[in-house]
Order: structure tokens, then sequence, then C-alpha cells
């Protein structure tokens, strides 16, 4: 996917038809990995192809592939909601603790004292 999304901002960049070498320069840019085989590959098959057309056909896939919000999640046990209640009042308690803690680093000099 990156390759193609590379091929395509060469294109926006001016380049009407990018080489594995633009690629390779977007990618590296980017800071990500480059194969040379796989950008060949992607060059090969969208060579001659405009940006309206690769946008127009990926839109076509898009619509297959989608498939709405998936499933509803799996009820919990009923002693889960009863250990996930008591668990944020103990964080709640060692957060005090922790404030209380961290105040006396300041060896009795305020900021604003």
């Amino acid at each position: 996917m990156k390759y193609v999304s590379a091929y395509m901002l060469a294109q926006i960049g001016g380049k009407k038809a990018p080489t594995h070498d633009d690629i390779h320069k977007i990618l590296e840019g980017g800071g990500l990995e480059y194969n040379e085989e796989s950008a060949k590959r992607v060059v090969k098959l969208l060579s001659g192809k405009s940006l309206a057309d690769l946008i127009a056909d990926g839109s076509k896939h898009l619509v297959a592939v989608s498939g709405g919000g998936g499933g509803a999640a799996a009820a919990p046990s009923a002693a889960a909601p009863a250990a996930a209640a008591e668990a944020p009042k103990d964080e709640g308690k060692k957060k005090k603790e922790e404030a209380k803690e961290e105040s006396d680093d300041d060896m009795g000099f305020g900021l604003f004292d």
C-alpha cells in the first residue's frame, strides 16, 4: 500500500510516469523501508494510469471490502463488572498518595509562598 501511495504522491508532485527511484525517494524521505522489487512491480502495474484512474479503480475495491460496523461485543460475566468497579477506586487512592509524596520534594519552598 505504501508503494501505491508513494506512486500517487509522485504523480501529484508532477511526475506523469513515476519510476521506482521516485518511489524510493518518497519512502526514504518519510523514513520508511524500501523494497526495490515491490516498487518495480507497482510501477509496472500502474504505468500509464492517471491519478483519476487509480482513484476510480480503488474506490470500486473499497465498496467490495466494506463490511459495516461489525458485530456486538460479547456480554461480560457477572464477576467482571464488580472487579472493574473496584479497580478505579484503588487507583484513585494510589494517585492521591503519590501526589502527596511528590509535594514533599520541594523542600519547603513553594513557587507561590
